[in-house]
């Protein structure tokens, strides 16, 4: 993290890994995918399926067939599969055996194959070794196992060994995969402590990894007596791995945890929170935790259920009393079972008490998902006590960076409180999706809790925290007076590594429209309402200058308001004054550019020049708002002008259907006049407390309109997929399957619910069908595991839905198509007037599998509102995408924008 003035460590950048860098990360750049080779028969039967495979039969109704086809297709990709995982076994699989008196055992050896397929920023993955997981054709290798990929190229499996640490290191494991085997004396659980890896497979199970090597992922392994397995896919070259016996069955783990800091002679109340690891093949239902700071009175939390063989982080509050002095303070928990008031475990950790002017960490509750967040604070020192509302500077950090090393990097100011938010984790998502989200909250937060001047808001951050400035200012460009980003990147695809396809085919477009709000480049005129400092150093060897260099030249071409300055000679991390605070964030050129900076009144301003690509993250600017678009998420541009004296408005849109004008600003009396697009409105009457007035076009005529109803997409709810994951999320699973259908919903509920902790230091609600009860999660986002035949909310959720999965089939609107498929969707929640249900679901359980690893909580990645795929997007990515699109204004799919492959 970053330190105090003096100290010349680089904190945030190990020698050649991701930590800002997210081209790297051990993600494979060249692919290698597509399904393992066969035999030559094979192979010959593969072409010709495919070639068969645009054949249909239009049926009554307009109901669309596949033919038998699709069986002999995935049949000859099954049997492509097993024929290469199984043939050429030379010796056994390395082995760790477990019996009853164990407390403890090291994997120290593995069977390793290099990068099968391409991972990173891309919604679909080929991957062959997951095509056969899917399929049901997996089987365990053995060393010298060969894997033929359909280019011709052979893959061994080779045996790999730990060394002394426990750590196993090799370029196999940069994007491969590690595979050991477990015997085990008897039925028993154990706690799988693994770090390196993305995910893990136990017993053909998803569980979240530990990519960042943190150390701090344990999760409870159910074993069956006999031979077990653990597929390991890695990340960054290296891995280890151990098995280790539960000290209890429901136990504390307080090595993840987030507390506020104390501040001397400040007692009350606080928010903190500690992970819950359940190894119990129930759920924890009915747990209390206890905690007691300092000695002081004990404060009682009945804690959420735990879902069984998971963990979950739960929040509670502890009562902390006035400390006399800086330092720390024991903060001792007890996890009590309510039912029989036994202890089943305890832990205690410390907290920091700091000095009412150092920075501190401040809890809160979020909204997103009611976990418990931190957000750190260099509080001002204002020279004299009645100063009136002080500014705010918004500080985003870099990636591997805690938001309170960002805060201890500043000085502080005499005129303005440095507010540092987390991303949600310290890679978090690269300050886009839940991390915007976060940066959002906690500004709020803290405006409110600071009582800061909302016309003095700044916004800067240092290299992932410099993307974020970019970013957020160009989808929030009425939030902040000025800027400041620091050896900041520009977007994904200018650095981060994720693919752009130049001549995409119309489902690829949709798939890339997904990510527009991730565009910096397209959303940079927004930038014309913000002060601008360029700040970066010369010589940085991990965000390179040109990314600067790139945002200076895009600013000439239209912006008056901005300074660019390069430290000669200066690399990522760079401190040259003895100041106290590090210059490549506390530069003290850029904070006098902040203070000569004040947001306007809306009054004041007679022009807006706005883009936004998604209403539902970016709608307003000024007293203009752009509520829906003609064709989602592509720029959409205002340039209006507002005349208060005359009461009038006039200028131009671009792929707007509707508007809302805020009248605040105009004197009272008289009727209003709109002229857009060459089309003038007069005379619209002011009704007395009106504080607003909306417009719509249809074809290419305006009018004015009423407010719209909450159930037409806007601002409140507007897609795509991912804005289906913000509203206190909640995760349901189907029990109303078959035994297999209702292990996969929960075992793919758990495994997003332990993503999201992992990534985005989560705390998701996990309840079966059985226990959904609308009124009881009112307002809040609902997703749902299975099908229609299978999950029994869906019918209380998704009954009018156009999009319906069944066994066996989908249908979108009219058109149905038959197979074994997958299907994730938005819709909104037709009981609430904001929260949406979205669906992970497949026809069968081939097409629930193939949801298992879809990158869904990865920064950069985005679906659009509806996409139906088959097993074909394990050989050819995106490619095998048969349909998606974006519901229109109304949530119909008629109405919107959608592309079928051809041959489908």
């Amino acid at each position: 993290m970053p330190q105090r003035k003096g100290s010349r460590v680089r904190p945030q950048h190990g020698p050649q890994t991701r930590r800002d860098n997210p081209r790297s990360g051990g993600f494979p750049r060249k692919r290698l995918g597509g399904f393992p080779g066969c035999h030559t028969r094979l192979q010959a039967q593969k072409r010709r399926v495919l070639n068969l495979c645009g054949r249909r039969l239009e049926g009554k109704n307009n109901r669309l067939q596949v033919e038998t086809v699709r069986t002999q297709l995935i049949l000859c990709f099954t049997m492509a599969a097993a024929s290469a995982l199984c043939r050429n076994a030379l010796a056994e699989a390395p082995t760790l055996a477990v019996d009853r008196s164990f407390k403890e055992a090291q994997i120290t050896n593995c069977l390793a194959v290099g990068p099968v397929g391409r991972y990173g920023r891309t919604p679909f993955t080929a991957d062959p070794i997951e095509a056969s997981i899917v399929l049901g054709r997996w089987t365990g290798p053995s060393a010298g196992t060969e894997l033929v990929l359909p280019d011709g190229r052979t893959l061994q499996w080779q045996e790999l060994t730990a060394n002394q640490d426990g750590w196993f290191r090799s370029p196999l494991l940069r994007g491969g995969y590690a595979f050991v085997q477990v015997a085990s004396d008897q039925d028993c659980v154990v706690l799988l402590e693994a770090s390196g890896h993305n995910m893990v497979y136990a017993n053909g199970e998803p569980r979240t990894g530990d990519p960042y090597q943190t150390g701090y992922v344990r999760l409870p392994v159910q074993l069956r007596r006999g031979t077990n397995q653990l597929l390991f896919h890695c990340a960054r070259g290296q891995f280890r791995a151990k098995l280790v016996k539960p000290r209890a069955p429901v136990l504390l783990d307080v090595s993840d945890a987030t507390v506020p800091d104390l501040v001397v002679g400040q007692g009350g109340n606080f928010l903190a929170a500690v992970v819950v690891v359940n190894t119990e093949a129930q759920p924890a239902n009915h747990l209390l935790l206890s905690a007691s700071c300092g000695g002081a009175e004990l404060r009682t939390t009945a804690l959420p259920p735990i879902p069984a063989l998971t963990i979950r982080k739960v929040g509670f509050e502890l009562f902390a009393p006035p400390q006399k002095r800086s330092g720390a303070v024991k903060l001792s928990l007890r996890l009590i079972d309510a039912k029989t008031q036994k202890a089943l475990d305890a832990a205690s950790l410390e907290l920091r008490v700091r000095r009412p002017e150092q920075p501190r960490k401040i809890t809160f509750r979020s909204r997103i998902d009611n976990s418990v967040q931190y957000y750190a604070l260099t509080p001002a020192k204002p020279l004299f006590k009645s100063s009136g509302p002080l500014a705010l500077v918004l500080s985003l950090h870099g990636a591997a960076v805690e938001a309170i090393g960002q805060a201890e990097a500043y000085s502080p100011k005499s005129w303005a409180h440095i507010v540092a938010p987390t991303n949600r984790r310290p890679y978090g998502f690269d300050w886009e999706d839940w991390g915007r989200l976060d940066a959002l909250e906690v500004l709020e937060l803290a405006q409110k809790s600071l009582g800061t001047d909302p016309r003095r808001v700044y916004l800067t951050g240092h290299s992932m925290g410099g993307h974020g400035t970019w970013n957020l200012a160009a989808n929030c460009p009425d939030l902040f007076a000025a800027i400041g980003p620091s050896a900041g990147w520009i977007s994904f695809w200018s650095y981060g590594g994720a693919p752009r396809q130049t001549r995409p085919s119309p489902i690829e477009e949709l798939l890339q429209r997904s990510t527009a709000a991730s565009d910096t480049l397209a959303l940079s005129g927004n930038y014309v309402h913000h002060g601008v400092y360029i700040l970066h150093g010369e010589a940085d060897d991990n965000v390179p200058v040109t990314e600067a260099r790139a945002m200076r030249r895009r600013l000439e071409e239209f912006h008056r308001d901005f300074t660019y300055y390069e430290q000669p000679g200066a690399g990522h991390w760079w401190d040259l004054s003895d100041e106290p605070g590090a210059d490549c964030v506390d530069w003290a050129p850029m904070f006098d550019m902040f203070a000569h900076h004040i947001i306007p009144e809306p009054g004041s301003i007679r022009r807006v020049r706005f883009t936004t690509v998604n209403p539902g993250i970016s709608s307003s600017c000024r007293w203009v708002s752009v509520e829906a678009q003609i064709h989602p998420l592509k720029p959409s541009t205002v340039d209006l002008q507002c005349d208060p004296q005359r009461r009038r408005f006039f200028g131009s849109t671009e792929n707007v259907l509707r508007l809302r004008l805020s009248i605040q600003h105009l004197p009272p009396g008289g009727p209003i006049s709109v002229e857009l697009d060459g089309q003038k409105i007069n005379s619209i009457p002011r009704r007395g407390g009106q504080t607003c007035i909306w417009l719509a076009k249809e074809g290419e005529r305006w009018s004015v309109t009423g407010p719209p109803p909450s159930s037409l997409k806007g601002p409140h709810r507007y897609g795509p997929f991912k804005d289906a994951l913000r509203r206190g999320i909640l995760f349901v699973y189907a029990t109303h399957g078959t035994p297999e259908e209702n292990a996969w919903a929960f075992a793919k509920a758990r495994y997003d619910a332990e993503t999201f902790w992992y990534r985005g230091n989560g705390s998701v609600d996990v309840v079966p069908d059985s226990a959904f009860q609308p009124a009881r999660y009112k307002d809040r986002d609902v997703v749902l595991y299975g099908n229609a035949d299978t999950n029994s909310a869906w019918s209380v959720l998704l009954g009018a839905s156009p999009v319906q999965v069944k066994r066996g089939g989908v249908r979108i609107s009219s058109r149905e198509v038959q197979g074994s498929l997958a299907c994730l969707f938005i819709r909104p929640r037709t009981d609430s007037s904001t929260a949406c249900v979205a669906v992970i679901s497949g026809t069968d359980i081939v097409g629930m599998r193939l949801t298992n690893r879809l990158p869904v909580f990865t920064a950069g990645v985005g679906y659009p509102d509806w996409v139906l795929f088959g097993p074909e997007v394990l050989e050819k990515g995106t490619g095998g995408v048969l349909a998606a699109g974006f519901f229109g204004a109304d949530w119909d799919v008629e109405s919107g924008e959608f592309a079928w492959r051809p041959e489908s």
